[in-house]
């Protein structure tokens, strides 16, 4: 059954951790094909790894380095490149994407403790503290800034306080977080923090990127256990001649360097963060007035993407659900928790408020569908 809505390209509108809805532009931009050696190419890639530094305010401190591939290969290339093969980490997890990173770890024959917290409960930093003033054996901290297992913000700057004051070295996985949340050198001290091309910044998916601090990375050499994701020696390919080691994914690029721009004509983090909030304050107002109830409260709610515990009404199908708000032209993402069951829309991407009334509607419209008048929370 075709959409009701649709977006500009007549594409559902995602409500979603990712891939998201991009605008006309940013895909109109991959139309062009551009050779890995070519000059102008070449051009984009120096300014946009200028422009990546400058959203941390890191121009003269840090280093910036893209990586072929889905978040998940960067994240992969930061373990394995800033905790070298005698190193020893500590993994601050209340969700999927933490126990990931320990799957990492696990297969580059890293040495790692686990620090974890309910889906629902950010990172205590006063464990925090304790476990790095118990063990002198551990020289990296990884976190998770936005965990959308939940859409949970953990406390980035304290837990960046914490690590700092210990003297290990911090590893961010900002990848649903980075430009719509703040993230500066100047407040939060960090080896390396790792996002990706899609995600917040609205660009197309297949790009990692890797801010690091120069002095870190410079450490990183000969670290890799993998030739295609050693950022070390990405980056000095990049510094001698400005050129990937290997085949670019030059569509995505070009498609990113315009997400960049429309970033950047918005207002950066404050005004892509501040359009996400709006949306998600949105949502979950309309989502409550309903009856549905967020897994979170407010205050732990980053404007990413929210969950709502699944309806316990008999009548309430969540593939129907999931299917008929579909057919209406939204696309949402199902649970991923373990504490609960649990559904989750996104407020990320080229959304704003007439997306999310639209998602509200086509809400109210199954609620009809499935007669349920009250909702039945657990």
């Amino acid at each position: 059954m075709s959409t009701t809505v649709s977006s500009p390209t007549g594409d559902p509108y995602l409500l979603t951790p990712g891939p998201l809805t991009t605008s006309p532009t940013v895909k109109q931009a991959m139309l062009h094909d551009y050779g890995s050696r070519d000059n102008t190419f070449i051009d984009i890639n120096a300014h946009m790894l200028e422009r990546l530094l400058a959203i941390v305010d890191g121009e003269d401190s840090h280093v910036s380095v893209p990586l072929q591939g889905s978040g998940t290969f960067v994240v992969e290339a930061m373990m394995g490149n800033f905790v070298p093969a005698d190193g020893k980490v500590l993994i601050l997890v209340n969700g999927a994407y933490g126990h990931r990173i320990a799957k990492i770890c696990d297969y580059y024959r890293r040495e790692y403790i686990i620090q974890e917290s309910a889906e629902d409960v950010p990172v205590d930093t006063d464990a925090l503290d304790q476990t790095l003033g118990n063990d002198p054996k551990i020289s990296h901290v990884v976190m998770v800034y936005c965990e959308t297992t939940s859409g949970i913000l953990n406390p980035i700057e304290k837990i960046s306080e914490v690590v700092a004051r210990h003297q290990r070295g911090l590893l961010i996985d900002a990848m649903s977080a980075f430009g719509a949340l703040p993230l500066s050198v100047k407040n939060i001290e960090f080896d390396a923090v790792v996002a990706s091309s899609n995600k917040c910044l609205e660009g197309a998916p297949g790009m990692g990127f890797c801010i690091a601090r120069r002095s870190a990375i410079e450490k990183a050499k000969g670290n890799s256990p993998s030739l295609s994701l050693d950022l070390y020696d990405q980056w000095q390919a990049m510094m001698k001649n400005k050129q990937w080691r290997f085949t670019p994914p030059t569509h995505v690029l070009l498609a990113f360097d315009q997400a960049l721009n429309e970033f950047e004509e918005e207002g950066g983090v404050e005004g892509r963060g501040g359009r996400y909030r709006q949306n998600g304050d949105l949502l979950i107002t309309g989502m409550r007035e309903m009856g549905f109830k967020t897994l979170l409260p407010d205050e732990l709610q980053a404007p990413i993407i929210i969950t709502f515990h699944m309806p316990k009404n008999p009548e309430f199908d969540f593939n129907a659900f999931y299917d008929g708000l579909r057919e209406q032209g939204y696309v949402i993402y199902p649970g991923k928790l373990t504490v609960a069951d649990s559904f989750r829309m996104g407020c990320i991407g080229r959304l704003n408020a007439e997306q999310m009334q639209g998602a509200l509607g086509a809400v109210r419209s199954m609620l009809d569908r499935f007669g349920i008048d009250e909702i039945i929370n657990p």
